[in-house]
């Protein structure tokens, strides 16, 4: 009968590769150094290969190394599910829950949801990762998060998605601005005019892109973050697109700023939930998005 690795010897490579480092990597998961080289060894024996190369600057894995610990995490997240299912079984969204946020609904939605969550789900852990959309979904594949909340439309394979709400646009600029004085914009009046947006690798701008194509985007100038466009707006280097969710949550109060909607209203995006297509957490990512939809009160 072949021999397989044990679930501890492979936490410890997970914990190796993490760490870099045997002294380090034995303290995180509360065992001797001699402890963990051991089981290390035994695990390269069990597989026939060397996983790490020793040196005196740490370890590092060997190309096997890196294949195995591939599989390895693999294996040790469906032993967590199998955990989480079983738990979860009896009583949904309790224990620890990896959740991941893009940065342009984090800092706006979080504070209005999370008091409710810790309340209607006392034994609930929330683990928290704020990221770019493209990563969340790479760590929702290699099984690193459980869900994320992003914005929608975003195509991924192997992700599924259930809708929160809808956000829109509103128009942003100085007072002294011309369409400043507008109760109601069209997205025609935005011909021509020059738009801030956030760099490449927002899924906001796509968004806004996509939204209201008739805009002039400035080339020479973008922001890694709402907060940062706002104060571009204000220093008067051009207006921009935010969605309502930032507007709401304060992001221009105190800015003296003009913010205008738009009539027909542009639904910039919509905010969803995302969640590895089969993993154990699905019906607990639906569960918690149904939660924080009755929250945000947002259109659908």
């Amino acid at each position: 009968m072949t021999q397989l690795p044990t679930l501890r010897q492979l936490q410890f490579l997970l914990a190796l590769a993490e760490h870099g480092s045997f002294s380090r990597a034995a303290e995180s998961v509360f065992v001797t150094q001699p402890t963990l080289s051991a089981a290390i060894k035994e695990l390269e024996a069990i597989l026939g290969v060397v996983l790490v190369e020793r040196g005196a600057r740490g370890a590092t894995l060997t190309p096997a190394g890196e294949a195995a610990l591939s599989r390895a995490r693999r294996v040790m997240t469906e032993a967590e599910d199998l955990v989480v299912a079983a738990q979860g079984a009896g009583e949904p969204l309790c224990g620890p829950l990896k959740l991941g946020v893009i940065p342009t609904i984090a800092p706006f939605l979080l504070p209005r949801v999370l008091p409710t969550v810790r309340r209607k789900f006392p034994k609930l852990e929330l683990y928290l990762r704020e990221d770019l959309t493209h990563r969340l979904y790479d760590a929702l594949l290699e099984r690193r998060l459980d869900a994320a909340l992003v914005a929608l439309p975003f195509e991924a394979a192997m992700i599924e998605t259930h809708v929160l709400g809808s956000d829109e646009f509103l128009f942003c600029c100085e007072p002294s601005h011309p369409l400043a004085q507008h109760a109601n914009l069209k997205s025609a009046d935005l011909i021509d005019e020059p738009l801030l947006l956030l760099e490449d690798g927002h899924c906001l701008r796509d968004h806004a892109l996509a939204a209201c194509s008739a805009g002039r985007v400035r080339t020479d100038f973008s922001a890694t973050s709402l907060h940062t466009l706002v104060q571009m707006v204000k220093a008067g280097l051009g207006a921009t697109l935010l969605p309502r969710m930032a507007v709401e949550a304060g992001l221009v109060d105190q800015l003296d700023l003009a913010v205008r909607p738009f009539d027909p209203p542009i639904v910039g995006r919509e905010i969803g939930i995302a969640w590895r297509r089969g993993s154990a957490r699905a019906d607990e990512a639906r569960q918690l998005g149904d939660v924080i939809r009755s929250l945000l009160k947002m259109p659908v």
